[in-house]
């Protein structure tokens, strides 16, 4: 039987947000998915913009080829949390797949989430 362990993210400091730093690719890491093969994270993520203007913000699931591997989103200004990845697994993979993140604008969106871990 499966077991699912709820975790922050592993770009994050004790589950506090991470600030989306970079302006392009390679971005901001988000969170790095398990080695085991039999393991799975299934992600989620939401964003805040602190700014008073719209940001766009791309996340890199997994790897940074354009379109295979990104999100593409518009996060409007100053209005709370917008879920962005809702609970899409990454399988563990020999070498760790990678979320990253870049905004048009950096340091005004925040990344929140967590991850469940399933063994």
């Amino acid at each position: 039987m499966a077991t699912f362990t709820k975790n922050h993210l592993s770009g994050s400091t004790d589950g506090k947000g991470i600030k989306v730093v970079q302006t392009a690719t390679a971005g901001t890491t988000i969170h790095t998915g398990p080695t085991n093969t039999a393991h799975f994270h299934e992600v989620w993520l939401y964003a805040v913009n602190s700014s008073a203007s719209t940001v766009k913000l791309t996340i890199e699931w997994g790897e940074a080829t354009a379109p295979d591997g990104n999100i593409e989103f518009t996060v409007p200004a100053e209005s709370g949390l917008y879920l962005l990845v809702p609970g899409l697994p990454l399988q563990g993979n020999a070498t760790a797949l990678v979320v990253k993140a870049f905004a048009a604008t950096a340091n005004v969106v925040i990344i929140h989430g967590f991850v469940n871990e399933i063994a």
